[in-house]
C-alpha cells in the first residue's frame, strides 16, 4: 500500500490540473513536490519521481503535480511568481486523496524553492519547507557569482592553463565575457540598494522578497546546499553579504546541509541519495 501511486486530476481556477498521489493515506504528514523551471513532475534526471517513490517506501505520502501550462495540465505556462493559485489547489487535492493529512512540507528545488517561500507562510497547512539551492538571482550577485566561483577558480585549474599554452584560449571572447560580468557586478549593486522594503513586493529585489517570506514562515525549515553550483554559491554570498539573512538562517528553526561535490539537479545517483535520506529524516520530525 506504502508503494501505491494514483493519478489525479483537479481544478485550479477553471484549468484541469495532472498530478500522481504516492503511497497510502494513514500518515498526518505529507510532501508536495513544488516543479521548478521549464519542467514537470517527474524532474531532472528523474530526480522527483524517485524521491517521491523512496518518502512513499518510509510511509511518506508524496504529491507531485503540474502547474498550469506545463507538462499535461492545462493553461498556459507561467513563473515560479505566478504559480501560488496552483500550489493551493494541489494541497486542496493533495488532503482529499489523503484524508489522513494534518499538515504538509513543501519540497522545491531553485526557483522552486522561491515559490515556496513566497508560499509557504500563507497556508496554515504547510508545517515545513525543504529548499535546494535556492534562487536568489540578481544581475549583480549573478556576476558575482560568475568572478568568484568561476572565473578566479579557472585560474588554478590545469585545463585552463593546457589551453592557453596551446593556443586553444579563446582571449578575446573571455575577455569581453569577464568585461560583461564586472560592469553587471559594479553597475546594478547601486540600483539593487535602492529597492526599498516598504515599497510593494513586485517591484523589490527577489532576495528580500524571499527573505520576507522566509521570516514570515512559522514553520520549520531546511535547506541543502550544493557545493558545485553557480546558483548555491549566490545564494551563498548573498548570505554572507546580509547580517539579517545570517541572523535569520541561525534561527532553530532552520536547519542546512551541505553536500560538497553535488551539482545543482544532484545529477549522480550518490547525491540523489543523500537528498532522498535527508529529506526523509528531516520531514519525520516535522
Amino acid at each position: 500500500m506504502e508503494h501505491r501511486e494514483r493519478t489525479i486530476v483537479f481544478k485550479c481556477g477553471d484549468k484541469r490540473l495532472v498530478g500522481i498521489v504516492h503511497g497510502a493515506g494513514c500518515a498526518t504528514t505529507g510532501v508536495l513536490i513544488v516543479v521548478g523551471g521549464p519542467q514537470y513532475r517527474v524532474g531532472s534526471h528523474r530526480q522527483f519521481l524517485l524521491l517521491a517513490r523512496y518518502l512513499a517506501a518510509s510511509k511518506v505520502p508524496v504529491l507531485r503535480f503540474d502547474y498550469r501550462g506545463m507538462g499535461d495540465s492545462e493553461g498556459e505556462i507561467r513563473t515560479f511568481e505566478e504559480v501560488g493559485d496552483d500550489i493551493h489547489a494541489a494541497i486542496d487535492a493533495f488532503f482529499v486523496a489523503s484524508p489522513g493529512l494534518q499538515s504538509v512540507v513543501l519540497w522545491g528545488l531553485c526557483d522552486a524553492a522561491s515559490a515556496a517561500l513566497f508560499y509557504g507562510y500563507t497556508d496554515s497547512r504547510v508545517h515545513g519547507m525543504m529548499l535546494l539551492n535556492p534562487w536568489v538571482w540578481t544581475e549583480s550577485g549573478e556576476a558575482k557569482a560568475y568572478l568568484k566561483h568561476y572565473y578566479l577558480q579557472r585560474l588554478f585549474e590545469k585545463v585552463f592553463w593546457k589551453k592557453v599554452l596551446s593556443g586553444q584560449f579563446e582571449l578575446i571572447n573571455s575577455l569581453v565575457s569577464l568585461w560583461g560580468s564586472v560592469k553587471a557586478f559594479c553597475g546594478n549593486r547601486r540600483v539593487e540598494k535602492e529597492v526599498r522594503p516598504n515599497k510593494r513586493a513586485a517591484t523589490m529585489a527577489l532576495p528580500k522578497r524571499m527573505y520576507q517570506g522566509l521570516e514570515s514562515f512559522q514553520g520549520r525549515v531546511g535547506i541543502v546546499i550544493s557545493g558545485n553550483d553557480l546558483t548555491a554559491a549566490e545564494f551563498e554570498d548573498m548570505v554572507k553579504a546580509s547580517k539579517a539573512w545570517k541572523k535569520l538562517l541561525k534561527s532553530k528553526a532552520v536547519e542546512i546541509k551541505y553536500i560538497p561535490q553535488a551539482d545543482h539537479t544532484f545529477s549522480r545517483q550518490v547525491w540523489r541519495d543523500q537528498v532522498a535520506e535527508y529529506s526523509l529524516q528531516w520531514v519525520l520530525q516535522c
